[in-house]
């Protein structure tokens, strides 16, 4: 029935219009998952460290050491850390560290020394460092004062230490070293065996050093090449060195250098040379861990006799030689450089002479940029000698002796950018070094 609603539903239909809208069941959510909580941030007050030393257990060093915090980036640094080393007298090493300050400690740099012998084992020298690097350190955590809870030990005794001068020494400070070794590598077309020994012993003390050394070395190889008879090579070299230099002062020092030789590779049956030397070192001795710049000139009288006739002729002959060279050496916060040229000549013909360049330089571009080039080149006019008739195919191809050549040349760099936490804590010693990156 159509039309006009009756009054009596009017009111209810006015009421229906009004209700509020239905609630619609819903399930009770679940409470929130449970976030795992940030890392707690680095206390701005902890003493930031950055190692830039590739002779002092970084690792060790980071594990041992847990009142500072180690980063990744110099520029975060308060105190960077450089290293370099040298050879001791006594067939050890001396690592010298040092302690640049940066941000807070702008301007306050130290040096500290470690001492380790010829025989200490692995763990004794990064004891050593250990304890060094603890040294330096608590200077600048001292300048904001130290923990509360810090607990220090120090020990005093003799033997924490090598001395650089023993008061009863039986050997006189001379130290040797003697080594052998011997390889047999085998496989059903080719045999290859080798064996080689050493002697050398060495004397240093403030004003004098001097070092000897004798080495010899053989090399065999025998090839079946589907022939009757096997193809056999062997190589020969035997050498017997000697040096000798007195201290003339800060920068300047005086040397006496001598060789005797003979190579089959080089076709030298016998070669003898005494050289003396002078060198001059611009920047003071002492300052060698940081820098150093240093110029060498030597002249002298080579007698050398021949396996095969030469190039020139000759199967014997006595020649005059000098050479003159200057080396570059600097590891600075903003990465290292080094760098050298040599020059040298036989007195009797000018033509015949040698001039190399090398240089490596490391670069830290800004936070996280480095490059790293590398390169060197020479000019060759002095291989006195080559034998001279041609080299056979296997010569050529087994590398059996010396081929002419005008010149040489190498190149290479590098570049890495590395990003993210500045933070270098943690030490994860499980599968190795699989895995990750050290970003030091």
């Amino acid at each position: 029935m159509t039309g006009m609603p009756r009054p009596a539903l009017l009111p209810l239909m006015l009421f229906a219009l009004f209700l509020p809208a239905p609630v619609q069941a819903q399930a009770t959510p679940p409470p929130p998952a449970p976030q795992a909580q940030p890392p707690a941030p680095q206390d701005p007050a902890r003493l930031r460290v950055f190692l830039d030393c590739f002779d002092c257990f970084q690792e060790y060093l980071r594990d041992e050491i847990g009142f500072v915090d180690f980063v990744r980036q110099p520029q975060d640094a308060d105190v960077h850390i450089l290293s370099s080393s040298q050879s001791t007298g006594g067939g050890g090493r001396e690592v010298v560290l040092r302690f640049i300050g940066g941000n807070r400690f702008k301007g306050i740099d130290h040096e500290h020394r470690a001492l380790t012998l010829a025989n200490d084992t692995e763990n004794t020298r990064r004891q050593v460092i250990l304890r060094t690097v603890i040294v330096g350190l608590l200077d600048y955590l001292a300048h904001d004062g130290l923990p509360a809870d810090l607990d220090l030990e120090v020990s005093t005794r003799p033997g924490d230490r090598p001395a650089q001068a023993p008061v009863d020494d039986p050997w006189n400070l001379w130290f040797f070293r003697l080594s052998a070794g011997a390889s047999l590598d085998a496989e059903e077309s080719n045999r290859e065996s080798r064996w080689d020994v050493s002697f050398s012993g060495d004397r240093v003390t403030e004003d004098w050093k001097i070092s000897f050394g004798i080495e010899a070395d053989e090399e065999s190889e025998t090839f079946d090449l589907d022939e009757d008879d096997p193809f056999d090579v062997t190589r020969r070299e035997r050498s017997v060195d000697w040096f000798v230099a007195k201290s003339l002062g800060p920068h300047w020092s005086f040397g006496l250098d001598g060789r005797v030789e003979s190579s089959t590779f080089g076709n030298t049956r016998f070669s003898a040379t005494m050289s003396p030397a002078i060198e001059y070192s611009i920047f003071p001795y002492a300052d060698y861990a940081t820098r150093q710049l240093v110029a060498q000139y030597e002249i002298g009288i080579e007698r050398a006799g021949y396996n095969e006739i030469t190039l020139f002729g000759k199967l014997e002959e006595t020649l005059g030689r000098h050479e003159l060279s200057l080396r570059l050496d600097q590891r600075q916060p903003w990465g290292s450089l080094e760098a050298g040229v040599e020059y040298s000549q036989y007195l009797h013909n000018r033509s015949l002479y040698r001039l190399e360049v090398d240089g490596e330089v490391s670069l830290r571009i800004t936070r996280g940029l480095s490059v790293d080039i590398e390169g060197n080149a020479s000019r060759i006019r002095d291989q006195i000698s080559l034998p001279r008739r041609g080299a056979t195919p296997e010569e050529v191809l087994l590398r059996l002796r010396e081929l002419q050549s005008g010149y040489e040349v190498g190149f290479s760099i590098g570049i890495s950018y590395s990003f993210g936490s500045i933070f270098n804590n943690v030490v994860n010693p499980r599968f190795g070094r699989r895995g990750g990156g050290n970003f030091n």
